[in-house]
């Protein structure tokens, strides 16, 4: 536990090395945070921050620097939020448009690394996760029906069912009927758990034709897994505390090119409420150690579908990026569960 002084001088030392990037010496402490403190008073302060891992020493100066765990604390007990400003808003507003998910993502990894001048990442929905609008059954022949599955993002998917039996076209438009009048706009992967309880109530062989239907709907569209897409790598390139060690740098670059790293971690993400941070180690990643990432679920229509983020050092603005991510998950879910 810290008490309120020594809060005060974290939150000061935190604050000063995000602006500045060079160790903080107590006696800069001491004038910033307005604590009537002695400079031995404020040494001591220090020396049991640094004991507890909040703060650390570098062998080549006399100042002080944030370890991830004072960032932690920092994020979590001592920042203050306030409103993005209102022109960033109006420019996000301007350039996510409902024209396609893959646009959309596009668009939304563009702005969060144009905005932060750091890195953005979006992981596009999984396909199974998507809600549908509408599904419609059509006979081709004897034992052979048509599956037209709608989603609500405006994908058409088509696929042929062998069924068991021959199905009249009035039992197929029920069927269709049936299906769209209770489970239209939810995500398939939640209208299969519903559908294996609720279709056993129904009678005659119609139900067998609408949990088909429903499950093979489902397995055709979880192949198509998300994607990360990210823009702005390059901009590490131009972070001081990154670009310094050259290994470590080709390493990350490393990580984005793979992918799977990243799709794990802001697959985590999709759980939470609001943003969340993953800082230094805290990401399970070990070339991102010295990197924190920002990241937070979007929905469509109350569905949680992906997630987008920003990935930066740990020596970044949270004030300033914290809000702008979580503006765009908003924008990007309002966009996506647009109603045409």
């Amino acid at each position: 536990m810290l008490n309120e002084r020594a809060q005060r001088l974290l939150k000061t030392l935190v604050e000063r090395y995000i602006a500045d990037g060079t160790p903080v010496p107590s006696r800069t402490l001491g004038q910033l945070s307005g604590l009537e403190l002695s400079s031995a008073s404020i040494r001591h302060v220090l020396s049991d921050m640094e004991a507890m891992g909040l703060i650390s020493s570098p062998h080549t100066s006399a100042g002080r620097v944030p370890t991830a765990r004072g960032y932690r604390v920092f994020v979590d007990r001592l920042l203050t939020l306030g409103p993005l400003e209102s022109a960033l808003v109006r420019e996000l507003e301007d350039n996510l448009h409902p024209d396609s998910p893959q646009q959309l993502a596009q668009a939304a990894s563009r702005l969060l690394s144009d905005l932060t001048q750091f890195t953005g990442v979006v992981v596009t929905p999984k396909r199974a996760d998507v809600a549908f609008r509408q599904m419609e059954f059509l006979r081709l022949s004897e034992r052979r029906v048509l599956l037209i599955l709608v989603t609500m993002d405006g994908d058409v998917q088509n696929h042929i069912i062998a069924s068991e039996r021959d199905y009249s076209p009035s039992e197929l438009t029920e069927a269709a009927n049936f299906i769209n009048m209770h489970y239209a706009g939810q995500a398939l992967s939640s209208v299969t758990v519903r559908v294996e309880h609720e279709l056993r109530e129904l009678q005659g062989d119609i139900s067998s034709l609408m949990a088909l239907a429903i499950n093979l709907g489902r397995q055709a569209m979880v192949e198509q897994t998300g994607a990360v897409v990210i823009a702005g790598g390059n901009n590490l390139l131009n972070v001081r505390d990154l670009s310094e060690d050259l290994t470590r740098l080709r390493e990350l670059f490393s990580v984005f090119e793979r992918k799977t790293e990243l799709l794990k971690l802001l697959n985590q993400s999709q759980t939470a409420q609001g943003v969340s941070l993953y800082i230094g180690e805290e990401s399970g990643v070990t070339t991102l150690g010295e990197c924190t990432v920002v990241s937070a679920p979007y929905k469509i229509n109350d569905q949680v579908v992906g997630a987008l983020g920003v990935i930066g050092p740990t020596r970044m603005n949270y004030e300033h990026i914290i809000p702008i991510v979580d503006i765009t998950s908003r924008l990007v879910s309002s966009a996506l569960s647009y109603k045409h």
